[in-house]
Formats: structure tokens, sequence, C-alpha cells
């Protein structure tokens, strides 16, 4: 028997995106046609609610298009920071993708009634009554029935890695590609199977190469595509290797692929597999807890807006440089985005980290420094209160993060986890977990990382709660910052 050949796994970042999609307005067919009918729909609104309410309409009044043109801008600028057309919008729960929409109607119906009292001095160029409803019900009607059925159909939205290159794993993927969930990253080869000109491709290896491929490669599940009796050793491993990573996985719940045959609880094992989570599903929490991430940083952003002014016109006065500091960092199963904080730092702040390495205050892989000397004046006090990290509730809105939830770790920190620490990526990082009630920079981090291990495995909304409670009075303390 001839040992598989082998591909070599790609030399990549740690959890580089297998396609970058996120930033960009509306990617694909599907998006770009959403957003060109909601621009529509914001226009018909404004123009129907006028109707509806009795006035005229004077196609060449000026201020009337520039009223259109406020609330199409409105729309995008909106539509952009929450990621309403983000391709993976389809995988939000149906109330999630509700609530975004909602807050994104109320913003512009709140930015129009401000423009007709502030500049127009309330003149009735087109009437605001009917305006959220009917742009509301239009939107997310055509949305849930239309919009959401055509982004499934047209983008993956997870990234599978199948375990075996025989009959199980190749008929895997082929059901996978037809179902337009979920997008194969590639398949690794057990120790016996054999290549021939049917093997699915990429092979990226072998699958006791499976820890090298998850620390370099983006991955939402594992199909262990294997038969027990011929590869059980492997599985099992594969299985240990998949609950150290916080992965979930699934397993054959059947020895053969069936095209026709149905078992009669088809809920739990509709793909042929049964599906494992290393922590214990709360579906109705986790749908909770997603409804607050929006409410709560969208009131916050709100309510806090003054202060996020006056902190951005302080630090585009006192030093040069953008007011915002985009840094990539690594999110949900090793997803990247940029997490946005205030500038509080020199603009060459990571040109001059190579040469501040051997002043590293923390242990493992984090890089702090008590008294760095990359802190600008207003970056020191910001940092402190952790104003800097306001603008995360950008973040929080758009999915990439929630309110608690273990802190986003630099790509070159994930590259140097262990197996065991990686878990920390199963769950959507945070603005704040219990290592910033517990000391911040002032505890290790290999203790860090127990805490955020602590934090996964006996996850409540009460624990959410009370970390937020205790979050606030370390906050206004400023203890443990630097």
């Amino acid at each position: 028997m001839h040992p598989p050949a082998v591909v070599e796994v790609p030399r990549l970042v740690a959890a580089a995106p297998s396609k970058p999609v996120r930033g960009r307005l509306a990617p694909g067919f599907a998006a770009k046609l959403n957003l060109l009918v909601d621009l529509l729909l914001v226009v018909a609104s404004l123009l129907g609610s006028t109707l509806l309410m009795g006035h005229s309409i004077q196609v060449g009044n000026l201020d009337l298009w520039l009223l259109l043109g406020m609330a199409g801008l409105g729309w995008l600028l909106v539509g952009t920071a929450l990621c309403l057309y983000d391709p993976r919008f389809s995988d939000r729960a149906p109330l999630d993708d509700l609530a975004l929409v909602s807050i994104t109607v109320v913003s512009i119906t709140g930015v129009l009634y401000l423009e007709r009292l502030l500049i127009a001095g309330g003149m009735p160029v087109v009437a605001l009554s009917f305006f959220p409803l009917l742009l509301w019900m239009s939107v997310v009607g055509l949305r849930q029935m239309v919009f959401r059925r055509l982004a499934v159909r047209e983008e993956p939205l997870d990234e599978a890695l199948i375990l075996g290159i025989g009959a199980m794993g190749r008929l895997t993927g082929e059901h996978l590609s037809t179902m337009g969930r979920r997008r194969v990253t590639g398949y690794l080869a057990f120790s016996n199977d054999k290549v021939a000109a049917t093997s699915p491709q990429p092979q990226l290896g072998r699958v006791d190469q499976l820890e090298q491929v998850l620390c370099q490669l983006p991955v939402d599940i594992v199909y262990i595509s294997g038969n027990v009796q011929k590869h059980g050793q492997e599985m099992q491993a594969a299985i240990k290797l998949c609950e150290r990573f916080g992965i979930p996985f699934a397993l054959p719940a059947h020895p053969f692929r069936m095209d026709r045959a149905r078992p009669e609880q088809t809920h739990a094992v509709s793909d042929g597999y049964l599906h494992f989570v290393t922590h214990a599903p709360a579906p109705h929490q986790m749908a909770i807890k997603r409804l607050f991430d929006i409410s709560a940083s969208a009131a916050a952003l709100l309510v806090l807006s003054p202060l996020l002014l006056a902190v951005a016109l302080i630090i585009k006065v006192t030093s040069r440089g953008p007011v915002f500091f985009k840094q990539q960092r690594v999110g949900l199963h090793g997803k990247t985005f940029n997490m946005l904080k205030f500038r509080s730092m020199v603009v060459n702040a990571e040109e001059l980290k190579a040469k501040l390495e051997a002043m590293n205050e923390q242990t493992g892989p984090v890089f702090k420094i008590k008294n760095d000397p990359r802190i600008t004046p207003i970056g020191r006090f910001i940092r402190k209160y952790s104003i800097d990290e306001l603008p995360q509730l950008l973040n929080v809105l758009r999915g990439e993060m929630s309110v608690v939830g273990p802190r986003p770790p630099l790509p070159k920190e994930v590259e140097k986890y262990a197996a065991w620490q990686r878990r920390r990526l199963s769950v959507r990082p945070g603005l704040t977990c219990i290592w910033q009630v517990s000391g911040r920079n002032q505890i290790s981090f290999e203790e860090w990382m127990y805490l955020d291990m602590q934090y996964i495995d006996n996850w409540t909304l009460l624990t959410d709660f009370s970390l937020i409670l205790k979050t606030v009075p370390v906050v206004i303390t400023g203890n443990g910052a630097s």
C-alpha cells in the first residue's frame, strides 16, 4: 500500500481569512442588489409618507433633493458601520437582523428630523410621520423573504475541513458544496487512504498534520469522515485535538452515505453527521446575549457620542496622525477583523515596538510596558480609563465582538499559543472579561488564559451581567491599566 501523496500546507498567518470580504460595503451580487433596493426604498418611503400626509411633491425643489441625498448617504454610512450588507448577514439570527435594521431606520429618521428642525426650520418639504414605518416594513419584508435566501445560495458561511479522502470524505464535500452553507477549505488523508483520480481536492496533507493545519487556517468545523474499524485511532486523536482547540466537529452518524433513505429523527442528523461542540450549547441564552450586545452598544454609542466627539477632536489637535487606530485581531474560530481604537500612541508605534521588545513586562506572547514611551499624553489618560476602547462598540454592533468575552488577540500572539490556549477562540471576543476585573496587567499570561477558559466553560447570562457590573468601577478607577 502506497502512502498518500502529501501536499505541503501553505505558510499562512495564524488566522488569515480565506476571503477578505469584511470591510467591503456590499460584496456579492445579492448584497449589491439588496443595497440598491434599500436605497430606492428610502426614497420611496420619504415620498410615500409625504403623499399620505396630503402634501404635494415639487420635483424642482432643491431642498427635497438635498433631503433625499442626506437620507441615502445616511443609510450608506450606518449600513457600512453595522455591516448590514456583510455576506454573512444571512447567517444572523432573524431577530439579530431585525434589530440592526431597526437601529438603521431609527438613526436615519432621527437625522432627518434634526435636519428639518435645525436647518430647514421645520418646513414640510417632506412629511416624516409614516416614513420609519414604511421603510422598516419594506426593508425587513424583502430582506427576510428574498435577500437572506439569495445570500445563502451565493456565499458560503463557514469554513469546513474534512478528514478523509475516501468515499465518505468525497461525498461529504460534494454534499456541503450543494448546501451553499459551507466552503470546504481542504482535505486531510488518513494514513491508509489511497490517492486516486477521484480523490477530492485540495489535499492539505495527512490527518497527523491536523494541529499544524488548525494553527494556520481558520476553520469553523471539522468533519471526521472516517471508518471506526479502519481509522479509529486517528479519529480519536483528531477528536481530542478538536476538543483542545475548542473547534466544533462532526462524526458520521452511519457507516454509509445515503441519497434517499432518511432517519426518522432528521433534525439530529440532517447531514448524516452527529455534531459536537466543546461547551454546553445554550441557543436561547446566546440569542439574548446577542440582542443585548446590539441594544447596549447602540445605546452606549448614542449616549457617549459627545464624549467620543470630544476625544476625537483632542487627539486630532494634540498629535499627528489619524484619530482611529485599526488593528487586525483574531476573532471567533480564528477569523480576523479590524478592531477599532482611539489612537493613543505615536504614528510609528508598530515600528518602535521591535526596539522595545526587551522591555516587555508581560509573560507569554503578549507585549506590555507600564510606561510605554510610544504613548501620547492624551493617550495615557484615555488608556488608563479605557476610553480608547470605546470605538469597539462599533465592532460589537457589527457582530465581530461581544460586550463580554475574552479579549481579541493579535495574529502574532496566536501563532505562539499552545493548543489548549487556542480554545479561547471558540467564542466571540469581547470588550471585557474576567481578566479585566482581576488586575489586568498585574496578572501573568498563564493566569489570564486560565481565567478565559473558566469563563468559556462556565458561561451564563448571569456571569456576563456580573462581569459588566464589576467592570464599571475598574474602568472608573483605572485599576490595573497601563
